[in-house]
């Protein structure tokens, strides 16, 4: 991309009508880096994120685009700095891939420029960038997961915006394209530089993919900052309420998540049988049918 843009929140309350679900959030985007946020069910991510995308409107608190409120900023303006993938979006029925695709030029059309040269350009190198140009002719229903998620992003993409925001890519995906997906937010960001933020439910892939981490529980940012930094058992106790232990990734050194679940425990390094032994000679010595041995 030409430029960095900056994206940034302070001390924003949200909520849906008069239902509260987040408040006191402050953060700042690390631009040309891959953010995700992370958190339980209902912890206020998506909220989080469609507030910085414009989509809700904070009842407190301010969401900056390059240091100005985005909701003073025209929607033009907006669309052409910042894309946003909503979760599990619908194609209309029959459309083809390429058409989709070229949606994403819609907010650079104007009364006096319809499509252009550039358009295609920017349609062409978003599918050739997601590897999505042998499907152009396609039927989007037609695809399977990874491939319809592929072809949002190109979207986005074609869209030509530096900050690129998704909420939760890779739900309903295998692992196979869960990792497909993942992988090409790498490509993307590295080739070109561009802003990524995304939610995603899988903190060891959060760990792996991301260079920033915004930790939610209960409404509330409880941890901010590099995965190394800022995972710990206490997070993940407090974040998803479950005890586990931390160890490094195998193949990255970033930190994977082991959890430890109410039968399993650090006792099960014991060899096989000792622990059932151990419960049979333990329930020997208890008195039998209510009197006394």
């Amino acid at each position: 991309m030409d430029e960095n843009h900056s994206l940034r929140a302070e001390g924003l309350r949200l909520a849906y009508d008069r239902l509260e679900v987040a408040r006191d959030l402050s953060v700042e985007i690390p631009s040309g880096r891959i953010t995700v946020i992370i958190g339980a069910n209902a912890c206020g991510k998506s909220t989080l994120l469609r507030a910085l995308a414009r989509l809700l409107k904070p009842k407190a608190g301010t969401v900056y685009l390059d240091g100005r409120d985005i909701q003073h900023t025209p929607t033009r303006e907006v669309a052409a700095r910042l894309g946003i993938l909503p979760q599990a979006p619908i194609a209309p029925d029959g459309i083809k891939v390429v058409d989709l695709v070229a949606r994403g030029r819609y907010p650079h059309q104007k009364w006096f420029r319809q499509w252009s040269d550039d358009d295609e350009q920017a349609v062409a190198e978003a599918m050739l960038a997601t590897a999505t140009l042998e499907l152009a002719d396609r039927p989007v229903d037609e695809l399977s997961g990874g491939q319809r998620q592929r072809v949002w992003i190109a979207m986005a993409l074609a869209q030509g915006t530096d900050i690129l925001l998704l909420d939760e890519p890779t739900t309903y995906l295998d692992l196979a394209h869960e990792v497909e997906v993942l992988d090409l937010l790498v490509d993307l960001n590295e080739r070109s530089g561009r802003t990524i933020v995304a939610v995603l439910h899988q903190l060891d892939q959060a760990c792996r993919y991301a260079h920033h981490l915004i930790a939610m529980c209960g409404g509330k940012i409880v941890a901010q900052g590099p995965p190394a930094e800022i995972v710990t058992a206490d997070l993940v106790q407090e974040v998803f309420d479950v005890r586990c232990k931390i160890v490094a990734d195998p193949l990255t050194g970033t930190p994977m998540v082991v959890p430890i679940g109410r039968h399993v425990s650090t006792a099960s390094a014991a060899a096989p049988g000792e622990g059932a032994a151990d419960e049979r000679l333990s329930l020997s010595t208890l008195p039998l049918g209510g009197g006394t041995q």
